[in-house]
Parts: structure tokens; C-alpha cells; sequence
């Protein structure tokens, strides 16, 4: 078989391919196997019918169809074996030239495809960074002392209207043409939180106990979620919370200190770390924002169609050209930062342990509300566990690159983020990223050949 490659643009390439007959001659074999088994011809039992009344009967274009079907999956992976293809997608083949099974020749296809392709990464080795400085507030302090008092803090009746912050025991009943959809008696709710149905704040405050009113808003959820319903909420019970006096007996009471003094010095500790991990947050996203905006990254556009259009057919909005477009920007952007941070794995040559994949699928767990055990089932299942290997591996190396980075802060002091960024290695456990064998139920997979390209928010 002979196999050569044309770069059509930086992101596809178009391979040629010629097979000699001897090499398609197996496959054409199978094919009269497989018709021959599948055929009733009086005179011949199934699986016993000759080629020569296979092509009399059945003809033979349709035998070569099926040898062609059967060899083009092989001799394509073949081709790009013997040409160092790394392909992103599905190609598009386009059979030229089939042999004739009494003459010979030669089996000639193309098959365009899209491609990782080559990006020119800057010097790694010092990327400036510019955070914004570190500054805990008095302000900061008394507000971490406020939200730990109401915490403490006790929910006693009054006699008056609802306002903001008070919480209310109320019973809701949702209609739509007539029909009540839902309702719920006794829930406890906070005026001003917005976490039920829009306009609820609105309708709730200045309202007492005992007190009824109608008003309009969507479902939030289940079968009728968006449709427009009238909604009548009466308040049982208005209750406002009564925090603790901010003294030595509370902060001996909230936490391990003797003395009101100790606490806020605690908090102001934990403000500072805190605002320590946003800095070191930021410093990512600026480092992504100044690659992304200094690196040159083709996106094959073919992958682009793909995922918009699969994109817009759950939501079945595949007509609504306006949010087309939204999706469009948001895919482009999105593989563009996946081939600029598997570039970077790839150039950091990134390992990832079993350990790094475990933390990861219990922190995207979390996210989706999901018991850790089922979603790791579920990936697995999905056949996603290489894509989440490529995840961490971005995550790393953008880790990496971030370690030697040279962050500042807008008043121009260095930022050591070393602290905060450290993940311990353990040798024992680490696996390549070419070649996780270690990783139980995992199949080898090059974390610089997205094949899947999982639209995952890089820096969640």
C-alpha cells in the first residue's frame, strides 16, 4: 500500500491512497463469504454459493461494495500510521478507483481530515504575569464576623410587614389555565435570596402574617418548567434573626479563641489566605488571557461545525441563526484553549497519577450533584475517562507554566505563588501521559491528541 499526505491548511490535510489488489483480495474473499451466507439460491446450500453465481445473481458491484466497506477502516488507520497523521474528527473518504476482481488493479480512496495543528509556543520559561495586589479590609473582616454571628444567630417572631433578610414561613400554590401544576405548604424562605420563583421577593415583602397575594412567573422547574403561571403565596409566619452581642463570651462561643481580639485576628488570617487563593486563581486566568492572546492557534473548523451543531440539536434550536452564532464563539474559543493547553502538556510532558484522576472525578462530581462512585461508572461508561486524563494534564501543565511564571502584583511586588500551587508528587503512583497502564480501567491515550475535545471550562 502506498500512502502520501497534502496539507490543505493548517488544520487538514488530505491523504491519497493506493492498495494493490493482492492486498484487497482478503477482504473481497470475506465478501463473497459473508453474501454467500446470506443469500438463498435454489440449487446451493447458504455458504456454498460460488462467487461466479455470487457476480451472476447478486452482481458483482455489490460484492466490491462490501470488500471496500470492510477494508477501508484498516488500510485508513494504516495510512495514518505511515504518514504520522494525528486526526481530530471523522474524515470525509471519497473512493476514486475500485480493481476489478478478473483484471486487478488497484483500490485508490482519499480521506480528508481534520488535524491537531502545530503551534509555535512561546519561551515557558518566565511568562509575565500582573495580578491584582492583596488587600484585606477591616471591611473584609467585620463581614466574615457578621456571617459567622448569623450563624449563630436565632430566628424570632415579630408582629410586622416582611422586609429584606427576614424569613418567612409560607404556603405556595402554582396554577396554569386553571389546573393547579404545584404547591407546598411551610417552606422556609428568605425574603430578598431570590432562590424560589422570579418576582417572589417582590410579592412577599410587605406582606404579614396571614397575609395572601396573587402574582405571574415561570416554573422553575419540572414538566411545565417555563411556562407562564399564577402563583398565590400566603405567609404563615414573619420571623427576623437575632444575632449574638459581639463580645468575648461570643467569640469564645464561635470558635477555640478567649477573646474578641483573637477571633478578628484569626479572621483577618483566613481573609488573607483566602484572598491569597483568588490571587493565585487570577494569576491562571491572566497567564491562559496572555497565551491565548500571544499564541497563533488554528481551530479546524470542522470540529467547530460539529460541536455547535450537536450543541444546538439539544437544545433543539438548530434554526435559531442568533444563538448559532453565541454558540459558534463560545466553541472556537473553547477547542482553541484546548489545543493551546495540550500543546503545553504535551511541551511540559505532563504525567498524571491515579490519584490527581480520582481528586478530579470527585470534584467534578461535586459539581454535578452526583454520589463520586456513580459518576466515575458513568464516565467510564461513556468512554470518557480519556478525556478526563487530558483535563488534568491540561490543568497541569498550565500549573507548570504558571510555577515559573513571573507574577506581580499591580504594585509591582512579587507574588510567590509556589505555596498555593505545590501538588505533591508521588513517584509510585505517576503514569504517562502517553501511556497510563497504571490507571485501572483506563485505555492508553496521548493527552495531545484531544480526539474527543470535551468542552470543559479550563480553569473551573
Amino acid at each position: 500500500m502506498k500512502s502520501a499526505v497534502e496539507t490543505l491548511n493548517p488544520t487538514r490535510v488530505k491523504l491519497t491512497v493506493e492498495v494493490p489488489f493482492d492486498e484487497l483480495k482478503p477482504s473481497l474473499d470475506a465478501a463473497y463469504r459473508t453474501i454467500a451466507s446470506q443469500v438463498t439460491i435454489p440449487g446451493f446450500r447458504k455458504g456454498k454459493v460460488p462467487p461466479r453465481i455470487i457476480d451472476q445473481r447478486i452482481g458483482r458491484g455489490a460484492v466490491l461494495e462490501e470488500a471496500v466497506n470492510d477494508a477501508l477502516p484498516k488500510f485508513y488507520a494504516q495510512a495514518l500510521e505511515e504518514t504520522e497523521v494525528r486526526p481530530l474528527g471523522r474524515p470525509e473518504v471519497d473512493v476514486t478507483e475500485v480493481p476489478d476482481p478478473t483484471a486487478g488493479g488497484e483500490l485508490k480512496f482519499t480521506a480528508e481530515v481534520d488535524v491537531r495543528p502545530v503551534i509555535e509556543l512561546p519561551d515557558l520559561s518566565a511568562v509575565p504575569v500582573k495580578v491584582d495586589d492583596l488587600v484585606v479590609s477591616d471591611e473584609d473582616v467585620e463581614a466574615a464576623l457578621t456571617s459567622l454571628r448569623e450563624r449563630f444567630g436565632t430566628l424570632i417572631p415579630v408582629e410586622r410587614a416582611a422586609v429584606a433578610d427576614d424569613f418567612l414561613s409560607i404556603d405556595i400554590t402554582a396554577v396554569i389555565d386553571d389546573a393547579e401544576i404545584d404547591s407546598a405548604k411551610n417552606i422556609s424562605y428568605q425574603v430578598g435570596s431570590g432562590t424560589m420563583l422570579d418576582g417572589l421577593d417582590e410579592a412577599v415583602t410587605g406582606l404579614s402574617a396571614g397575609e395572601s397575594t396573587v402574582f405571574n412567573a415561570p416554573l422553575a422547574g419540572g414538566e411545565h418548567a417555563g411556562e407562564a403561571s399564577e402563583v398565590t403565596v400566603t405567609v404563615q409566619a414573619v420571623k427576623e434573626r437575632q444575632l449574638p452581642a459581639l463580645d468575648d463570651d461570643f467569640a469564645q462561643l464561635a470558635s477555640e479563641f478567649d477573646s474578641l481580639d483573637e477571633l478578628r485576628a484569626d479572621l483577618r488570617v483566613q481573609a488573607e489566605r483566602t484572598k491569597g487563593y483568588e490571587q493565585a486563581a487570577q494569576a491562571r486566568e491572566r497567564l491562559l488571557e496572555g497565551l491565548l492572546a500571544a499564541v497563533e492557534v488554528p481551530v479546524p473548523e470542522g470540529l467547530v461545525t460539529e460541536e455547535v451543531n450537536r450543541h444546538l440539536e439539544n437544545e433543539d434550536r438548530l434554526e435559531d441563526d442568533d444563538h448559532r452564532s453565541e454558540v459558534e464563539g463560545q466553541a472556537r474559543e473553547g477547542l482553541k484553549t484546548q489545543l493551546l493547553l495540550d500543546s503545553i502538556a504535551e511541551a511540559e510532558k505532563v504525567t498524571v497519577g491515579q490519584q490527581e484522576l480520582v481528586e478530579f472525578l470527585v470534584i467534578s462530581a461535586q459539581q454535578y450533584g452526583m454520589d463520586p462512585n456513580d459518576f466515575a461508572k458513568a464516565v467510564d461508561e461513556a468512554g470518557q475517562v480519556p478525556a478526563m486524563v487530558s483535563e488534568v494534564a491540561r490543568r497541569k501543565g498550565l500549573a507548570n507554566v504558571l510555577r515559573r511564571a513571573a507574577v506581580t502584583d499591580a504594585s509591582g511586588r512579587t507574588v510567590d505563588l509556589d505555596a498555593l500551587l505545590a501538588v505533591p508528587e508521588d513517584p509510585a503512583t505517576q503514569v504517562s501521559s502517553d501511556d497510563p497502564a497504571g490507571l485501572p480501567s483506563i485505555s492508553p491515550v496521548d493527552v495531545a491528541d484531544p480526539a474527543a475535545l470535551p468542552m470543559l471550562n479550563p480553569l473551573a
